[in-house]
């Protein structure tokens, strides 16, 4: 008999990145939209399971933390705050330094560009969440921290079992089913082309936020490895299927389970993992707010807007704290964010527009650097618990 060739999570995505690019250059339309629909129904799947996943994950976390989970929450928020900024004002620096003399006035081209796309599914399964994703964050603090600090035994029994139900659902159905939600993405991405035209008129702009976004998780998984005494390189390669599949979903949501799965290869403990995974991936998001100043930086310069400092530092502050309200959803932190753009940097409906197109022919690879660089926030944060517990053992 012979042994069946069962390939890695990664390889399963690369090759349905691969087919869905590939078959879109044949498919009849009608095709297309079978996937479609099938995608539809998954993605309100992973709507409606987003907040479920939410509180079971972090409530339980938290309580397994005991006493110092307020102190470790206020670390993480902290953290996840500070990376966000500092991406922001990394992404002012360099482009005001790299923009002058790459572009000129063409980015106000980019307002025709139709984004919608022509391809619908045929029918959509309705399945609205019970609660949207910041309610969950919230009543996950309340019910964990509230564990902590009455001791209840039965709920927290109630919590880990539904824990064990949340963990069952991403094990045996959501990521089984990701390549083939990442096919269909491409695939329609593919048949539409509206990605290929966007992309085409601002590849230069595109190079430089992709590097960027490179430099920033090089600098945060460099400093995770100083922190926790590991190999910078090694750990951010165990992240590459969460960067992968992050690619393939443009939703940091979507692909907790396999942030959560690689940040527990990378070392960090079950109880950490499980609480800073599906929090990061809420409150930290540094390539998201890294791309939203790019593309304004882009837009203000070849309108003459003012680039200063001050007032790009005000926005990325204010946008920082903008980001809880950003749930990991295609596009989630742009629109967060349009009423800082309207208001601090003066753009009207039409400029908010092309900030939306641009940010929106890339918007994958911010989440994907979103959900990466939350690896290293983890990583900090189990070590920072590990040394405070060594130091109240002695």
């Amino acid at each position: 008999m012979k042994k069946r060739i069962k390939l890695a999570l990664l390889p399963r995505i690369l090759v349905a990145i691969g087919l869905g690019v590939v078959c879109s250059l044949f498919f009849p339309a009608w095709a297309v939209r079978v996937f479609v629909t099938v995608n539809g129904i998954f993605g309100n799947f992973l709507g409606m399971f987003i907040p479920l996943l939410i509180v079971g994950l972090i409530a339980p976390g938290i309580a397994d933390l005991g006493r110092g989970a307020g102190r470790l929450l206020l670390i993480t928020a902290v953290l996840a705050y500070v990376s966000t900024v500092l991406s922001g004002l990394f992404s002012w620096a360099t482009c005001s330094l790299v923009y002058p003399s790459l572009i000129g006035r063409a980015a106000p081209a980019l307002a025709g560009v139709d984004m919608s796309g022509g391809l619908t599914p045929f029918f959509t399964v309705e399945m609205p969440p019970f609660i949207n994703v910041t309610t969950a964050l919230v009543l996950a603090f309340i019910i964990g921290l509230g564990i902590v600090a009455t001791g209840g035994t039965a709920l927290k029994r109630g919590m880990e079992d539904f824990r064990g139900v949340v963990t069952m659902v991403i094990t045996r159905v959501i990521i089984p089913l990701l390549p083939l939600y990442i096919y269909g993405i491409f695939l329609k991405m593919g048949a539409e082309g509206n990605v290929a035209t966007v992309m085409g008129m601002f590849i230069k702009i595109i190079l430089v936020i992709i590097a960027m976004h490179v430099t920033v998780l090089l600098l945060q998984f460099g400093l995770a490895g100083i922190v926790a005494h590991r190999n910078p390189l090694k750990a951010l390669w165990t992240m590459m299927p969460a960067y992968v599949t992050a690619l393939g979903t443009s939703s940091s949501a979507a692909t907790i389970p396999v942030t959560l799965a690689q940040t527990k290869k990378n070392g960090v403990t079950v109880d950490v993992a499980d609480f800073t995974v599906p929090l990061c991936a809420t409150i930290h998001m540094p390539c998201s707010i890294l791309k939203i100043v790019a593309c304004c930086m882009a837009i203000s310069l070849s309108l003459g807007m003012p680039v200063d400092f001050r007032t790009y530092a005000g926005f990325v502050l204010m946008c920082g704290i903008t980001m809880v309200a950003a749930p990991g959803v295609p596009g989630g932190a742009v629109m967060a964010a349009l009423g800082l753009i309207g208001s601090m940097l003066g753009f009207d409906a039409s400029m908010q527009g092309i900030v939306i197109a641009i940010y929106m022919a890339i918007d994958s690879f911010g989440t994907a650097g979103n959900v990466t660089g939350d690896g290293a926030i983890a990583l900090i944060v189990d070590t920072i618990r590990a040394r405070k517990t060594d130091a109240g053992a002695e």
